[in-house]
């Protein structure tokens, strides 16, 4: 089987079953990107598979699994059954897993903005921008600037000109409608444990899944029942160092600007719990792999997703 990701290797069908999950390749990707597209997220699409895939999948082949519910994760699914990815075909909707998508001019203007790490550096900004056009676009098409490059080998990113056509992952966006696009959800379940979020049914199926990063340590998640009290898209940042563990309450207070490189990304769910919400991230790569200041930290896209099916009253539980 050929190891190179082109649109070839990475829209072709799997047809041969049990399908062993290659741990990089284009089978790889066409797994990721199929699972992106059922609302079962693997966070960042690079064609690399890691822990985040691996819960997708395991999740999306066992729905119900209830021992989720005290913050568990099934074990891995080392290999697809053709019921399964039959499936996960029906549910990630039609068309090709990569598709070509043309530069326009309003991808290049930006502002683009090179992002300090000093977080009082950050607040002298107008806007906690995109740092580049590669970056904006990785972030649309829930993918790593690297993987664009490995789909892309002659296009120049770090020039890029309106009228370049590119092939981009073709992910859940507004174009690929998946049949759980209309379900209703019931609660949020968050998992201390497992490091993922997940939107139930009335019937306790999980029907949204998204890797996540939570609190350990000096600044853990909360444990209990809460709801979410508003939701607030492209929120200000306002920086409390008493809040944050490594840094002295002494230290003064700042308010960043919004943009997507915020630490709280482009929305913010704010919980019953005072200081505590669900977000976004400026690091999608870290998602599922570090730790964060209590709250919840997802990718960008999925925290956006997550926050169109959410509203003030929803509940959420932390396990």
């Amino acid at each position: 089987m050929s190891t190179v990701m082109s649109e070839r290797t990475v829209n072709r069908s799997l047809t041969r079953f049990p399908a062993r999950v290659q741990r990089k390749g284009p089978v790889a990707l066409h797994l990721q990107i199929l699972l992106d597209r059922a609302n079962f997220s693997p966070g960042i699409i690079d064609g690399a598979w890691g822990i985040n895939a691996d819960k997708a999948l395991s999740f999306f082949a066992n729905p119900f699994y209830l021992d989720r519910l005290e913050g568990e994760t099934p074990a891995p699914v080392p290999a697809i059954d053709r019921a399964t990815y039959d499936r996960l075909r029906a549910g990630a909707g039609p068309g090709p897993l990569l598709t070509r998508y043309r530069i326009t001019r309003e991808d290049v203007a930006g502002p683009f903005t090179t992002v300090p790490d000093d977080v009082y550096d950050q607040a002298k900004l107008k806007c906690l921008c995109y740092s580049s056009a590669a970056e904006a676009l990785g972030e649309r098409f829930h993918t790593s600037q690297k993987l664009l490059a490995q789909l892309n080998p002659r296009v120049k990113f770090d020039h890029l000109e309106a009228g370049t056509e590119i092939v981009v992952p073709n992910v859940r966006s507004g174009n690929v409608a998946s049949p759980t696009d209309t379900a209703i959800i019931a609660k949020v379940v968050i998992s201390k444990k497992g490091f993922w979020t997940h939107a139930l049914d009335s019937q306790g199926k999980i029907i949204y899944h998204f890797p996540s990063t939570l609190g350990a340590g000096y600044d853990p998640s909360p444990t209990g029942d809460f709801k979410v009290t508003y939701v607030s898209r492209d929120p200000a940042f306002h920086y409390q160092p008493k809040l944050f563990s490594e840094v002295p309450d002494d230290r003064p207070e700042a308010r960043l600007p919004a943009g997507p490189n915020s630490p709280v990304g482009v929305v913010w769910m704010s919980l019953s719990k005072p200081h505590y919400g669900i977000h976004g991230t400026s690091s999608p790569e870290t998602i599922g792999y570090a730790n964060s200041h209590g709250c919840v930290r997802l990718t960008n896209w999925d925290a956006l997703h997550l926050s169109d099916l959410v509203e003030g009253g929803t509940r959420v539980e932390f396990h």
